[in-house]
């Protein structure tokens, strides 16, 4: 059964909270996911009087690499697959005869 975020201690939920609220960071070119914009991080901690700001911000930061790592495992799998169907449609090296005539 996957895991709640219930199913946590208070800091590490109050963590899950605060990073819901930070946007995501996308590269434009590749679409590789790239993490979260910590720039709103301090004013979501002041707006929601977290007290210990370092345990929540590990928390978060030890999250955030979970997301990103499984993110890049995914796009990784994405890549093989349709270069293994590309490949498969005859995508693949073509050879062709020298004939001289």
């Amino acid at each position: 059964m996957p895991l709640d975020s219930s199913d946590f201690p208070e800091e590490v939920q109050v963590a899950f909270f605060i990073f819901s609220f930070l946007s995501d960071n996308w590269d434009g070119m590749s679409g590789t996911y790239l993490g979260k914009d910590w720039t709103q991080c301090n004013q979501l901690f002041e707006l929601y009087e977290i007290e210990n700001k370092k345990e929540t911000l590990f928390f978060m930061k030890l999250y955030e690499n979970v997301i990103v790592s499984y993110k890049a495992e995914e796009s990784e799998k994405k890549r093989k697959a349709e270069e293994r169907k590309a490949k498969s449609a005859g995508g693949g090296n073509k050879y062709t005869h020298n004939v001289r005539g």
